[in-house]
């Protein structure tokens, strides 16, 4: 039996709450489409790779511009690869409520991140079409190009081009690990650094966004909840940290005259790990990728570059923690008698939810019967792209054991359908606002 298949019946087999099968929702079509999803980019593991910009995410977009249209949505594409699928509301001049996520994946991952929030904002719509509920807000499903960045060590990619929040010199000078520059990655994916750069919408255009996703984390499956309603999105901080020493031959040299690169930066990645709880409760440290240079057995590293992912949903504890650890990194130069040199890659606010927007999350759960919980996203997302300039709100789908980005990345299908119906009934509660943005207040 083919993975994909496997998927599909494990989703199937698991769908215990048939009841959930009203108004329009179908978790019958919902799992069909995130194993169809599956099937694009499968990996020897049984996990997901579709690249930002890749002919994987090219497949798995096209797969869903089908599914707009047999929905009856007008599907657009702009110059960054982003997809829209519009349905007209009664009061089509009026600003859009956009809801979706992304289809591109990290190397090894899973099937849930980015596909279900696609698939959730178009079953939405079927819903609506089933039921011939018409929207006062026109209301579009969305695809974002390159969320996770595994390509060009930045994520966001599509949405940053939307809300022209892109940094599209720094773009032009990276290769990915084929040697390709951007624009060349473009070319491949039939598009144009001239377009891209036309990827910027009018902000007017679009009144709030609504954002589905896996959890990623273990809040929802220790309180035994179905989903629930994200508070605020921890802004990334990412550096690019490179220590150097002075390579010599690992017999010869002895150990006090040394100035080891490789020591001086496992110091600070052991150091960093303990400087987040110093700071707030939500604060968190990693290294996740590191390289050694000459990297040979009986060589002492002179180069180590690594990667340090600096987050928090308060932006005041974040600068505090990147402070903290700007200190550290001159302690060890002494120390160790090396040089760093620290590049800032990104720095992206968090994203605190409007307390208007929760509170009518928490009315959608409450509508359905559903106990609420607030959880904040140590994850970044699209939404807190554009959660700096237009109101936007979250719901999380509960992940089993918290595992994402790999094979085992599973959340179920009933699970997965309730919150399609909270969905559906936040945007059905949203379209009675007259005024979306002005009741958001700071």
């Amino acid at each position: 039996m083919h993975e994909q298949d496997s998927l599909l019946r494990k989703l199937l087999m698991n769908y215990s709450d048939k009841e959930s099968d009203v108004d329009g929702v179908k978790g019958g079509r919902i799992a069909e489409r995130l194993a169809e999803l599956a099937k694009i980019g499968m990996t020897e593991e049984g996990g997901s790779r579709r690249l930002g910009f890749s002919k994987e995410e090219r497949q798995a977009k096209e797969l869903v511009k089908d599914w707009m249209r047999q929905a009856g949505l007008v599907v657009r594409e702009d110059g960054a690869g982003n997809v829209f699928g519009r349905m007209k509301g009664k009061e089509d001049d009026r600003p859009a409520i956009l809801s979706g996520s992304h289809v591109d994946t990290v190397p090894n991952g899973g099937h849930f991140d980015g596909a279900l929030g696609v698939v959730a904002a178009l079953e939405v719509v079927e819903a609506w079409n089933k039921t011939n509920y018409r929207p006062e807000y026109p209301f579009e499903v969305v695809i974002f190009s390159d969320e996770e960045g595994s390509r060009f060590n930045d994520g966001y990619i599509g949405s940053k081009a939307m809300m022209g929040q892109a940094k599209i010199e720094e773009l032009m000078k990276q290769k990915d690990g084929n040697d390709l520059t951007f624009e060349e990655v473009l070319n491949s994916d039939g598009l144009s650094i001239e377009g891209f750069r036309r990827a910027k919408r009018n902000r007017e255009e679009i009144e709030l966004y609504v954002e589905v996703h896996i959890e990623q984390g273990k809040k929802l499956e220790k309180a035994n909840l179905p989903c629930g309603i994200v508070s605020g999105i921890a802004g990334p901080s990412w550096f690019e940290i490179t220590f150097y020493g002075d390579p010599g031959h690992a017999g010869s040299t002895p150990m006090d005259i040394r100035s080891d690169a490789l020591v001086a930066a496992g110091k600070f990645i052991h150091e960093l790990s303990h400087l987040p709880k110093q700071v707030s409760d939500s604060s968190v440290a990693t290294v996740g990728k590191m390289f050694v240079e000459p990297n040979g057995v009986n060589v002492i590293p002179g180069k180590v570059t690594l990667y340090a992912d600096i987050r928090d949903i308060h932006e005041d504890t974040r600068e505090i923690l990147i402070t903290r650890m700007q200190k550290l990194i001159i302690g060890i130069e002494k120390e160790y008698s090396v040089r760093v040199h620290t590049k800032e890659l990104m720095r992206i606010p968090p994203v605190l939810i409007k307390t208007e927007l929760q509170e009518e999350l928490s009315e959608a759960f409450s509508d359905l019967n559903l106990d609420v919980l607030k959880v904040p996203s140590g994850a970044g997302h699209d939404a807190m792209i554009i959660g700096e300039d237009i109101p936007v709100a979250m719901l999380f789908v509960r992940s089993k054991d918290g595992i994402s980005h790999s094979p085992m990345e599973w959340s179920s299908l009933n699970d997965c359908v309730l919150a399609v119906h909270v969905l559906k009934r936040f945007v059905e509660r949203m379209n009675k606002v007259s005024n979306i943005k002005g009741s958001c207040i700071d």
